[in-house]
């Protein structure tokens, strides 16, 4: 029976479709199975009585002597190298990576050792494409905020700051749903109204359709200058985010400036709109000409579009040897308490500019520009009764910076 036993034993070993190696305390072999033979490249008699080691890199030896007395010192059944890539060696000094579990037994008061081979070159392979596949991946999604390339980088993160982290990731992949779908509406209403009245142009070829053809060509104009301050805003975001706006203090007359604002967006008002405009103080300020005409175009622009045709918004400009205030007031459909807490923030709307084209940057720029030149932007606003706009700048802040400028 015990021979039957052995025999059945045997050939369970012979036939088992993984290395199977069984060493004795001194760490010789004393049997390996015929899968093992063929995964090293040995013969049975090339083997037994041979140290393990042989099967094992040389560099590793050192190691793997340490860690065979632990085991002896302590046998218990458990996978080898939990954590490690182990590599084995074959007689042609081919190294290839294994995965090993290790069991013991006692025969003769002796403690002997089976370990369980498998050669995982086929998975590491798989690993080493998956990971690549995902690292090429990775290089074509939208670059990750600076706070959490930093946050990554550390060693530990606290529950807080990790939380924190996922909120922000959070929020990256709704902003980037808001673009796409912000993007993808406000590029296709611009362009439908191009190709349509170029279309159209085609038909009007008599001399008395001139008047046809002008009213498309005026169509086809406001469109392609539509889509141009989209990719400017885009392009300021941008531009934002990476830091490369840079404040270019300047002493200029602000009265100049509102007018000739004013008088560059007149033809883009709705019917019958009035602005309205008055100074208090000195006319001469001292801050970036550039990024304040920006700001005040941007929000003329967006008090002509939120208010009805006839309509009249006021502009008000004063100035002292301590502040620079800047308000501008509409009579607009307004703006919800909920939706001011959002105003400045990308790609945000109000709930209730439906119908009304924009890409929900205009005022996360200006508020940037804003911050950049030291200043302070607040909103009033009540559904139905319009909306003001005040911004404040210290001008105390704005001649040191001129100073550090120089």
């Amino acid at each position: 029976m015990i021979t039957q036993d052995k025999q059945r034993f045997d050939a369970l070993l012979e036939h088992a479709s993984m290395g199977i190696i069984e060493i004795n305390s001194r760490g010789e072999i004393i049997n390996i199975n015929l899968f093992a033979l063929m995964l090293f490249g040995y013969s049975k008699e090339d083997v037994l009585n041979k140290k393990i080691e042989m099967l094992i890199p040389t560099r590793y030896h050192a190691k793997h002597l340490q860690h065979r007395d632990q085991y002896r010192a302590h046998p218990k059944n458990r996978p080898m190298g939990v954590g490690m890539d182990l590599f084995a060696v074959k007689k042609d000094g081919t190294e290839f990576p294994v995965e090993v579990s290790l069991s013991n037994y006692i025969r003769d008061g002796e403690h002997c050792i089976i370990a369980f081979v498998s050669d995982i070159s086929i998975r590491k392979k798989t690993e080493i494409e998956i990971k690549k596949l995902n690292d090429e991946l990775e290089g074509t999604v939208e670059q990750r905020t600076k706070e959490l390339k930093t946050a990554i980088q550390q060693l530990e993160l606290s529950k807080e700051e990790l939380s924190g982290l996922l909120e922000k990731e959070k929020e990256l992949s709704e902003l980037k749903s808001r673009f796409v779908s912000m993007a993808s509406h406000e590029f296709r209403t611009p362009l439908s109204t191009i190709l349509s009245s170029v279309y159209l142009l085609e038909q009007y070829n008599a001399d008395n359709e001139q008047p046809k053809r002008d009213r498309h060509l005026k169509r086809i104009i406001s469109s392609a200058n539509m889509l141009n301050d989209i990719l400017n805003d885009f392009l300021s975001v941008d531009k934002i985010e990476e830091g490369k706006i840079h404040v270019k203090y300047a002493e200029f007359d602000i009265q100049q400036l509102v007018e000739s604002v004013m008088e560059e967006i007149k033809n883009n008002l709705k019917k019958g709109q009035v602005l309205d405009y008055d100074h208090d103080g000195n006319p001469m300020v001292l801050l970036d000409p550039s990024l304040l005409k920006h700001i005040i175009m941007n929000l003329v622009s967006n008090a002509s579009k939120f208010s009805p045709e006839a309509s009249f918004i006021s502009i008000k400009t004063y100035s002292d040897d301590h502040h620079f205030v800047f308000s501008i007031k509409d009579r607009g459909i307004g703006i919800s308490n909920d939706d001011q807490k959002h105003l400045m923030e990308r790609f945000f709307r109000g709930t209730n500019v439906t119908g009304i084209q924009g890409t929900g940057l205009g005022l996360h720029i200006v508020s940037k520009y804003v911050e950049l030149m030291n200043g302070s932007i607040e909103c009033k606003s009540e559904l139905q009764e319009g909306t003001e706009f005040i911004l404040i700048f210290n001008a105390k802040t704005n001649h040191h910076e001129k100073d550090i400028n120089h």
